[in-house]
């Protein structure tokens, strides 16, 4: 998920077109879903904001291949933004989104006085420690340098990848939020911070460098295979979820699209599409 959020001539399009979507939470038919519990109406398309990729290509196939045989109507909206799809879906212009992590999720529901809850966890976009100089994560040593991200959620992200891996140490109990400042240890290391998705460029100048997955693939990079370590999935905070508007958790249709999401066909669908670039991430709860 792409974390620098950077609102382009294309997404204020979308704007206006997502404003001119029916909303379907907030129609004057009372067969509509409601918040206060009024009844839903299942034969209505259920739309979803969604990211390109993988989101979308993720919610495309459940269209293609697994929708029908539950008796549900999806309809994809994608959108090039991380503003958009929560406005929508806090506005009822969508029913839902699929695009994003919770640590993302909860800082924008703070910001923005939003009420987006997470449903069911889809997949994880690993972030990684890459490099062009050494071959294996004991190559790297003191006076070496390691590129990060130099936003908040990207830069705790990647301070708690390398923590996890020994090669720093951090104060206890930091958790998402690390900055530099929180190193007890550097273990000899130089850090440089850099805008996500400027970090691939910097590989050649850096030791090693942590770049986010999508970024990574955006880079010709093969996370699977070209990471020295990657996050792993279990028990992961950066999980991409299903959320939708507090009171639309029990739609009967979000329910649907929800077990699709956490099936074995979707699971075999993302490991054999992105051969390990997106990892399945179910089992644990969103919220």
């Amino acid at each position: 998920m792409r974390k620098n959020i950077k609102l382009t001539a294309f997404a204020a399009a979308s704007a206006a077109l997502a404003l001119g979507l029916t909303a379907c939470g907030s129609s004057s038919d009372p067969s509509t879903a409601a918040s206060d519990g009024g009844k839903v109406d299942e034969s209505k398309p259920l739309v979803i904001a969604a990211s390109p990729s993988p989101h979308a290509d993720i919610l495309n196939f459940v269209k293609d291949k697994l929708a029908a045989k539950e008796g549900l109507k999806l309809e994809v909206k994608e959108f090039t933004d991380y503003v958009l799809p929560n406005t929508a879906t806090e506005q009822g212009q969508v029913d839902g989104n699929y695009f994003q992590h919770k640590p993302y999720l909860d800082d924008f529901n703070k910001k923005n006085g939003t009420h987006i809850v997470p449903v069911v966890n889809v997949h994880l976009e690993p972030l990684g420690l890459y490099s062009k100089k050494v071959k294996a994560l004991t190559d790297i040593k003191a006076g070496q340098t390691i590129a990060v991200p130099n936003d908040t959620t990207n830069e705790g992200r990647a301070l708690q990848l390398l923590a996890a891996n020994k090669l720093i140490t951090l104060k206890d109990g930091v958790g998402t939020s690390a900055k530099l400042s929180d190193i007890t240890d550097k273990k000899g290391l130089e850090f440089k911070e850099l805008e996500a998705a400027t970090v691939p460029r910097a590989l050649n100048d850096v030791d090693a460098a942590v770049i986010n997955g999508n970024y990574a693939l955006e880079a010709n990079l093969s996370p699977a295979k070209d990471a020295l370590v990657l996050e792993k999935a279990e028990g992961n905070p950066y999980a991409n979820f299903l959320a939708v508007k507090d009171g639309k958790q029990n739609d009967p249709r979000i329910q649907k699209l929800a077990k699709l999401l956490n099936s074995d066909e979707v699971k075999k669908f993302i490991e054999e599409k992105y051969q390990g670039s997106v990892i399945p991430a179910f089992g644990t709860p969103a919220a």
